[in-house]
């Protein structure tokens, strides 16, 4: 992988794991890029990152459909889902493809990078 490319998604990698809205998955499977990043196993480590972000990042209809519902409300809390549901709806009123929570902008950031990184 090419060095710019390579410090780019290691910055922001570092930048997903210490996000509080990244799942633990997730986290764990920046962690094991990460650790390939640089040896033998970095292109499998790459297509299994890529793969997590790609089912983990929430599009913007999602955010609204689960701010919605009963989950949502016993994620967010009765008293703030409602404010979540608002501002997804505000999201996809503007045309945003996913919810703009820090572990989502970054793994769309990321991903704009797929084809570069699965070469």
């Amino acid at each position: 992988m090419e060095k710019t490319l390579l410090d780019s998604v290691t910055e922001k990698t570092r930048a997903l794991i210490a996000a509080p809205s990244c799942c633990s998955q997730l986290k764990a499977m920046a962690e094991d890029w990460l650790n390939a990043a640089g040896t033998a196993q970095e292109a499998e480590a790459t297509r299994r990152y890529v793969a997590e972000m790609e089912a983990d990042i929430m599009p913007a209809e999602g955010l609204l459909a689960f701010a919605k519902s009963e989950m949502g409300a016993k994620v967010f809390g009765p008293e703030n889902a409602p404010n979540v549901a608002a501002h997804a709806q505000a999201l996809v009123d503007a045309g945003a493809p996913y919810c703009d929570c820090a572990a989502c902008t970054i793994c769309a950031a990321i991903l704009e990078k797929k084809e570069q990184l699965l070469g």
